[in-house]
Formats: structure tokens, C-alpha cells, sequence
């Protein structure tokens, strides 16, 4: 079993900054594929980003390319999403989801991800 938690959302301002975090508690993510996700009212679930712990390639959407950056701490066994430039348009729940066996080609599809984090709000006042 995978649990991942995330933390760090928050409110902020348009223009504003947040990290959010995502770990494995008391076991390793260097196996894993990690991908943010999120999902805004009455909205289906978005793709954000990913990066693979091994290789450490990345890929984001096109609309926070610029604006969010994606990295991992080996130490902590964490996983951030820096964001920066913040728009009320990024308003929503994000979610963490991790997996073993994807290509880059399925990071997109909310299906192809086995494990999920709580999710963490976070809130762009304009």
C-alpha cells in the first residue's frame, strides 16, 4: 500500500507563491512516477505535472509551464510543487498520485494512476 500525503496549500493573492508536498511516509518513492493533479468545482480532474524519481524527467501542462516547477528531495522522500505567478484560475484541490509503471504518454489520464494522496486547497484570491 501507497500512502502519500500531501501538505501545503493554503490562500494566496493573485501574483502570489505556494509549495505543496507530497511524501510516503516511512518508505521510498524512488520507484515511482509522481504527477500532481487538480480539480476545481464542478470540474473534472486535471493533469499538472509529473516527474519520474529515477530518470528525473518531467512534464507539466501547458498552462503552468513557466510558472510551476516540479523537483524532488531525496532525503525527505518528498516530491514539490512550486508554484509561482499564481492565477485565480488555479484555484482547486491538488492532488498527489503516484505510480510504477507508466510512460510518459499516460501521465495525462486521471486512470492510469494507482495511488492518491487527500488533497490540499488552494485558494487565488484576485
Amino acid at each position: 500500500q501507497v500512502e502519500l500525503v500531501e501538505s501545503g496549500g493554503g490562500l494566496v493573492q493573485a501574483g502570489g507563491s505556494l509549495r505543496l508536498s507530497c511524501a510516503r511516509s516511512g518508505r521510498t518513492l524512488s520507484r515511482y512516477v509522481v504527477g500532481w493533479f487538480r480539480q476545481a468545482p464542478a470540474k473534472e480532474r486535471e493533469f499538472v505535472a509529473a516527474i519520474r524519481w529515477s530518470s528525473g524527467s518531467i512534464d507539466y501542462v501547458d498552462s503552468v509551464k513557466g510558472r510551476f516547477t516540479i523537483s524532488i528531495d531525496n532525503a525527505k522522500n518528498t516530491v514539490y510543487l512550486q508554484m509561482s505567478s499564481l492565477k485565480p484560475e488555479d484555484t482547486a484541490v491538488y492532488y498527489c498520485a503516484a505510480d510504477t509503471n507508466l510512460g510518459p504518454g499516460e501521465y495525462r489520464r486521471r486512470s492510469s494512476w494507482d495511488y492518491w494522496g487527500q488533497g490540499t486547497q488552494v485558494t487565488v484570491s484576485s
